[in-house]
């Protein structure tokens, strides 16, 4: 039986070998790497997750998912056919299950010229095993998963370029088969899940303002434009970035150029109980891409290829 930890594991990718931390442990500051992963010669890692009880690993190159141990052993592969010769354009992901007994792999497969439509594919983590496949009606580059914290369900946001942005979910059904959903938009990204699971986060496709929504029906309790936040819509964006500090509390992301154009972003609070935008909230980062808030009151910074940095507000948030 794998054991479930408080918190997800997040991973790195930094001098060929994949970082694995948990930051739940209190520690603020730069994190250390809890485990380390090596992946097999020749493989480009694309996406990759750890198992709860980081004995594991699992991650996705163009043409495959691949599982190994900690010591770099084999466990299985599964490889995409046909194999692709497009190196750009398209990326597989993956994802665990909360539980860590199930793989969950997007496969851009129309990009990568297979034929046929995007896939979305269960796998049984211990032996590869196929559990369930779902079919997709998008032509994607790539996805990004979010696991619930509470109910377990898993999303799908795929990304489809200048075409907009399609958000799936797949909950546990009847007889052990998964149930699947696809919510009724496509041009709004999904950026986080709340931490009590109660809602989730969208921005606007075309960037023009970001809504919360009600878990699971995807019904929007509220919308805040650009201006909601003091600034105007015709030169600022909100930008797909930002999520959950803590169950009552957002990031939401605002960008835009200066006047030697210069982009610049800000970060601002949102009381998503009310609905109210609040002031900026300090954030130290290159890129915003480079912030996330790990719904505790506390947030990760660093670039991917660089060990990340947990910093928390000590007086208050």
């Amino acid at each position: 039986m794998i054991p479930e930890r408080p918190s997800q594991v997040i991973t790195r990718h930094r001098d060929g070998a994949i970082h694995a931390y948990v930051p739940d442990s209190g520690v603020l500051g730069t994190l250390e790497p809890v485990a380390v992963f090596r992946p097999r010669s020749g493989d480009e890692v694309v996406v990759s997750a750890v198992r709860p009880d980081l004995q594991r690993v699992v991650y996705t190159t163009l043409n495959s998912v691949v599982c190994l141990t900690r010591a770099g052993d084999l466990v299985w592969r599964s490889d995409f056919e046909p194999h692709s010769d497009r190196s750009h354009g398209h990326r597989p992901g993956c994802v665990l299950s909360r539980d860590g007994r199930q793989v969950w792999v997007y496969r851009p497969d129309a990009m990568a010229g297979r034929g046929g439509g995007d896939q979305w594919v269960a796998h049984d983590a211990g032996s590869g095993e196929v559990l369930a496949r779902r079919e997709l009606e998008t032509v994607g580059h790539g996805a990004f998963h979010h696991v619930h914290p509470v109910d377990g369900s898993i999303f799908l946001n795929v990304g489809e370029g200048q075409d907009g942005s399609v958000i799936l979910r797949a909950a546990a059904g009847a007889a052990g088969e998964p149930d699947f959903m696809t919510y009724p938009w496509s041009d709004r990204c999904l950026i986080d899940l709340s931490p009590d699971g109660q809602q989730f986060m969208t921005v606007d496709h075309g960037q023009a303002d970001v809504a919360f929504h009600h878990h699971p029906s995807g019904d929007v309790l509220f919308t805040l434009p650009t201006e909601a936040f003091g600034h105007d819509p015709d030169d600022t964006f909100v930008e797909w970035s930002g999520g959950y500090l803590t169950p009552d509390l957002a990031i939401v992301t605002l960008g835009g150029e200066d006047q030697d154009g210069e982009e610049w972003f800000r970060y601002h609070l949102v009381d998503v109980r009310t609905g109210t935008p609040g002031g900026e909230f300090p954030v130290d980062v290159d890129n915003p891409y480079e912030l996330l808030p790990l719904g505790d009151g506390s947030w990760l910074t660093g670039a991917p290829g660089d060990h990340p940095v947990r910093r928390k507000q000590r007086n208050g948030i």
